[in-house]
C-alpha cells in the first residue's frame, strides 16, 4: 500500500514540477528580453545624444520638447533646457508635444505659454496636442509636421527611448539632456518597461491614435493653436 501511495505521488508531482519549470523558463527568457531590449536601446542611441557645445554646429527643422505634467519640476527642466537649446540657433522651431486630451488637461498650451514668454515668436513654436505617448509623438512629428530632423529635448532616462523611437520611424534624430534634478529611481523601473513596449511598436509601426491633416514645420505655428494669445 505504501509503494502505490508513493507511486501516485510521483505522478501527481511530475506534471507539477513540468509546471513549474516551464513558468521559471518563461520567466527567465522575459527577464533576459527586458534587459537585452533596454541595452540595446540605450547602446543605439547614444551615439545620438549631443552637449551643449555641439548644437551650434547642427541644423534641425525643430527642436521637440515632450511634455509632462503642468507645473511639475520635470516639465520645467525640459523647456528650460528646451530654450537653451533653440538659444543656440540650431533650430527656428519648437515642437511643444505632450498630452491635450481633455479641456481641463493641457500640457502644451502651458509649454506654448512658457516660451513666448520668454521671448520666443508664436508663430515658431508649434504644439501638438495629441503627443499621448513617446512613439506617438515621434510618429506625428514625422506624419503630421513633416519634419524631417529635430532635437528632442527630455530627462536622460527617457532620451534613449525617445531618440530610439524617432530612428527606427526614419527621423534623423538627435537627443540633448535635459537634467539638473534626481529623479527616483522608480522612474528608471517604468522607463525599462515602457522601453521593452516601445521596441515592439519600433517593429510592427502602428499609427498613434490621431493622425490628421498636415501641419508642416516650415508654416506657422498659429496653425496650431486652439485659443486666442495677446
Amino acid at each position: 500500500m505504501k509503494n502505490k501511495a508513493q507511486k501516485k505521488h510521483l505522478i501527481k508531482s511530475k506534471p507539477l514540477k513540468r509546471i513549474i519549470c516551464i513558468v521559471l523558463c518563461v520567466c527567465v527568457l522575459c527577464a533576459l528580453f527586458v534587459v537585452c531590449a533596454n541595452a540595446y536601446m540605450i547602446s543605439y542611441a547614444k551615439k545620438y545624444i549631443l552637449s551643449y557645445d555641439e548644437l551650434s554646429s547642427h541644423s534641425f527643422d525643430c527642436i521637440m520638447v515632450l511634455g509632462a505634467r503642468k507645473g511639475s519640476p520635470m516639465l520645467d527642466e525640459r523647456l528650460e533646457f528646451g530654450l537653451k537649446a533653440y538659444e543656440t540657433g540650431c533650430s527656428e522651431k519648437l515642437l511643444m508635444s505632450g498630452d491635450h486630451g481633455t479641456e481641463s488637461y493641457d500640457e502644451v498650451n502651458f509649454m506654448k505659454d512658457y516660451a513666448v514668454n520668454n521671448g520666443v515668436e508664436a508663430d515658431n513654436v508649434f504644439m501638438d496636442h495629441a503627443g499621448f505617448s513617446t512613439y506617438e509623438s515621434m510618429y506625428r512629428a514625422r506624419d503630421v509636421f513633416e519634419v524631417k530632423s529635430m532635437l528632442i529635448v527630455t530627462q536622460t532616462y527617457h532620451l534613449y527611448r525617445a531618440v530610439y523611437n524617432a530612428r527606427k520611424l526614419g527621423l534623423d534624430a538627435y537627443g540633448y539632456k535635459a537634467e539638473h534634478l534626481l529623479y527616483p529611481a522608480v522612474n528608471n523601473v517604468r522607463e525599462a518597461v515602457a522601453r521593452v513596449k516601445d521596441f515592439v511598436w519600433c517593429i510592427f509601426k502602428p499609427e498613434p491614435t490621431y493622425l490628421g491633416e498636415a501641419i508642416p514645420i516650415s508654416s506657422s505655428g498659429a496653425l496650431t493653436d486652439d485659443k486666442t494669445r495677446e
